[in-house]
């Protein structure tokens, strides 16, 4: 696992409730104290980073240790964000009495499926494309499976959307020109936020599908229901030409546990899982954790964590 410490952004996805946030959380403390500017980023609505380096992190940088800083995404106030940028844009192109109702139509869009994940993704979008001069590696603790699934599908649907709504606003354009410009340009503000857009999303998708740059690490745990999860995500992610190139196996049942007959009904158990993960996952290097003795809720318990995985590299 020391190669992810070798890229620019590490993603680390999986179900809810698999060790996300401590797993990433101890990946970028391990990357930080070898030196490397690193940048942990929160999208999971869960926002437990916060709570294991015992401070409040918000929209901007916050400092965790010497090479580490911290933020959190908050889904809600990105599309709030977002919805407010696209009224912007647009308030000086409809016509005064117009603009309650296309103000009312943009809020009912807002709360439509999706709408969040948009507005997530151009953040994160923004993230990269910032945040990637000043930092040698972005770790992103991102929320459960299937939002992270929408999420890193995103460039590829969006950017063909865009490519559509360019088309459609060049042929108004040009009909526009022609009729009523004799032929001279027509300056369209709406047309230049979308090339802007365009061109943003063409640069983060670059990033995002370069496998010497950008790697992504899936969590679970050795049950059927996340092995399952998880199985269906990277069929997904690979249809997108995105490769998940780890698979970080939590909670596995210490060695020392006790030879009750209750552990060693969980030990065949978790055995059989993991033959699984291994026959499942062919392609996926495999890290193991242990199951701790206690919660992560504490950067002295997040140090516990960082060892046992550099040990597992």
């Amino acid at each position: 696992m020391d190669k992810l410490f070798h890229y620019n952004i590490v993603f680390f996805g999986g179900k809810g409730g698999v060790g996300k946030s401590t797993s990433a959380s101890a990946f970028a403390l391990a990357a930080a104290d070898q030196g490397i500017h690193t940048l942990l980023v929160s999208t999971d609505p869960a926002h437990n980073v916060g709570d294991i380096f015992n401070k409040t992190i918000g929209d901007n940088r916050t400092k965790l240790t010497p090479h580490l800083w911290g933020i959190e995404i908050s889904s809600e106030k990105e599309s709030k964000r977002y919805i407010d940028e696209v009224k912007y844009n647009i308030k000086d192109l409809v016509k005064s009495h117009m603009a309650d109702e296309v103000n009312r139509q943009i809020d009912m869009a807002a709360v439509s499926p999706g709408a969040e994940e948009a507005a997530l993704f151009d953040r994160l979008v923004r993230i990269i494309l910032k945040e990637k001069h000043d930092f040698d590696l972005i770790v992103f603790d991102t929320a459960p499976t299937g939002h992270t699934v929408r999420l890193l599908s995103l460039p590829e649907l969006m950017e063909a959307w865009i490519e559509g709504m360019l088309q459609r606003r060049a042929s108004i354009n040009e009909d526009y020109s022609q009729w009523l410009h004799d032929g001279d340009p027509v300056d369209d503000p709406i047309y230049r936020v979308l090339m802007e857009r365009k061109d943003r999303f063409f640069e983060a998708r670059k990033v995002l599908m370069d496998k010497k740059k950008t790697a992504y690490v899936y969590v679970l745990l050795p049950e059927k229901l996340p092995i399952s999860e998880t199985e269906r995500a990277i069929e997904i992610l690979e249809k997108t030409q995105l490769q998940v190139n780890t698979l970080l196996v939590n909670k596995c049942m210490p060695d020392d546990a006790m030879e009750s007959s209750f552990f060693q009904k969980r030990r065949r158990q978790e055995e059989a899982y993991l033959q699984d993960i291994n026959k499942r996952f062919p392609k996926q290097k495999k890290v193991y954790l242990p199951l701790l003795e206690e919660d992560i809720s504490s950067l002295d318990s997040l140090e516990t964590v960082k060892q046992v995985m550099l040990k597992s590299m």
